[in-house]
């Protein structure tokens, strides 16, 4: 979240304003409502909310350096700066006049007043001085870590496992960090795309994996672009039929940045469930796969009957016979000896994905294994 950069700045630029303000000009009181302002802008923070974190921050500070025993009160003006009144207790004698003050002063201000109230007396900022301007900072800095920690929650609350779009800040220690609604998340390098490349300034869609607690710093908002669900979400927002729930995803299985393969089931027979995926010329899965940064996608029919579902997966090889094992949930599958390496894929990647896809174990065989099989079988 960047806290301490944010905060020293700010709370340094303020406690400054704040010092000075009455003893210089009217400048300076302008600066502090300046960069709230601008603090606001940044962290979408509404200005009022700071405005009385700040002044509650300056009543504790001021109270804890003088150490009074009465309330502390503080106002901020945008042309006149900062007002501090203090409770003043009544005394005979005065021992200390950060916040005592006299019975005969007091009645000059209020006649009926006696010894052990408290009087409300408006105090010099001037003395607020350099500690005072320490501990100003670090209230202060714990307040905005909590605004910001409420903010985060708000923003994300419903986000969660869905896919949010947002602007690539830099990259730092690995982590690409991407500005979501005003809101750094961090995209760690287990959830980055292999040979994807994050510019700064550039747009970018990302699936809201999880928001971790943390001791300190804030709450931190993780974000992936290898999780499979990024593939279900994005054909949520192409697809209206799977949003509106006529088409249904039934399984995805991803290997990032290289193919997926989506199984699709329509609650409508009038509806062809992969043509509404694939969209008129291609259009709705083609913005799928640019935002995947050219991504293989293949959307097959879902089926009941795992001996359809398996050969559905397996697409675009061709398949001419199958056997399951129900107890080993596991699938031999025989196919022509000039669809094995389509089947299997490059480096396994096609018969892999259909296993994940379809949560069985498969097995590809050509025509001519299958026959040396059976030889083998008769020979023994």
């Amino acid at each position: 979240m960047c806290y301490p950069t944010f905060t020293n700045r700010f709370a340094e630029g303020v406690a400054t304003a704040a010092l000075f303000a009455k003893r210089r000009s009217n400048r300076e009181a302008m600066d502090i409502f300046q960069q709230l302002n601008q603090i606001a802008q940044e962290r979408d923070i509404p200005v009022d909310e700071l405005i009385r974190e700040l002044e509650e921050a300056l009543a504790v500070s001021y109270k804890k350096y003088v150490g009074a025993t009465g309330d502390v009160s503080v106002k901020l003006d945008p042309t006149k700066g900062w007002t501090a009144l203090l409770q003043k207790e009544v005394v005979g004698e005065v021992m200390e006049p950060s916040f005592q003050i006299g019975l005969v002063e007091a009645r000059k201000r209020l006649p009926e007043i006696e010894i052990g109230d408290f009087l409300d007396v408006e105090v010099d900022p001037n003395r607020f001085g350099r500690i005072a301007a320490m501990t100003f900072k670090q209230v202060l800095t714990q307040k905005l870590r909590e605004a910001e920690h409420r903010r985060i929650q708000e923003t994300f609350a419903e986000k969660l496992h869905d896919v949010v779009s947002g602007t690539v800040l830099r990259k730092e220690e690995q982590s690409v960090f991407i500005n979501v609604n005003h809101v750094e998340a961090e995209l760690p390098p287990r959830e980055q795309v292999r040979g994807e490349r994050y510019v700064p300034n550039s747009s970018i869609r990302v699936f809201v994996y999880k928001v971790e607690e943390q001791r300190r710093g804030g709450p931190r908002v993780i974000v992936s672009r290898t999780h499979p669900n990024l593939v279900r979400k994005l054909f949520e927002l192409e697809v209206p039929e799977i949003r509106d729930g006529i088409i249904e995803i039934m399984s995805v299985a991803r290997e990032p940045g290289q193919r997926s393969k989506i199984a699709v089931m329509s609650n409508d027979e009038r509806i062809d469930a992969v043509g509404a995926c694939v969209g008129l010329r291609g259009a709705r899965v083609q913005a799928v796969v640019e935002e995947l940064n050219d991504e293989k996608i293949d959307i097959v029919p879902f089926s009941e009957d795992p001996k359809v579902f398996i050969v559905n997966a397996l697409s675009p090889a061709k398949v001419n016979s199958i056997v399951v094992d129900e107890n080993e949930h596991k699938a031999t599958v025989i196919v022509p000896d000039s669809q094995q390496s389509l089947a299997i894929g490059k480096s396994g990647q096609n018969v892999r994905l259909a296993a994940r896809l379809t949560g069985w174990g498969i097995d590809i065989k050509s025509d001519s294994q299958a026959a040396e099989d059976r030889q083998r079988s008769k020979a023994e």
